[in-house]
């Protein structure tokens, strides 16, 4: 399967690239495996994503899939951004190739990873099963 013209289009132009120095909270996963590590830095103001980068390390679907999911939670509840599903991501992007769609497990986990460590941070309370990651071991990522 080729590419989508979205999947170029965010890996070509992707947005919200770069760091946020004063994050408030800071998501970083990666799979040794495919050799992608993502990284999304949060900025949240009275609960709602006011701004969102990411910094990937890894191939075109993986930047895509970053890129794409910085633009869905910006201007989200936190709460919101943690229902970001892979297949939303997958979906948003108009698709990807079957062997890609570890890339989007990787961009929901990374955004999970973020607010985590903003609740973590802030000594917010949260159910911990909301948090659950394959680590690589699982069937899309073998």
């Amino acid at each position: 399967m080729l590419y989508s013209e979205k999947v170029m289009d965010h890996f070509q132009h992707p947005r919200n690239v770069g760091t946020i120095e004063d994050a408030d909270g800071v998501g970083e996963v990666g799979n040794a495996k495919c050799g992608d590590i993502m990284k999304i830095y949060l900025k949240i103001k009275d609960g709602v994503i006011e701004d969102c980068k990411f910094n990937t390390f890894g191939c075109g679907s993986a930047i895509a899939t970053s890129s794409m999911a910085t633009e869905m939670i910006k201007g989200q509840k936190v709460e919101d951004a943690l229902q970001l599903s892979n297949k939303a991501v997958v979906e948003a992007l108009d698709g990807l190739p079957a062997h890609k769609i570890h890339c989007s497990v990787l961009a929901e986990e990374a955004v999970k990873a973020a607010v985590k460590d903003y609740y973590d941070k802030n000594g917010i309370a949260y159910d911990p099963t909301l948090f659950t990651s394959c680590d690589g071991d699982c069937e899309h990522c073998g």
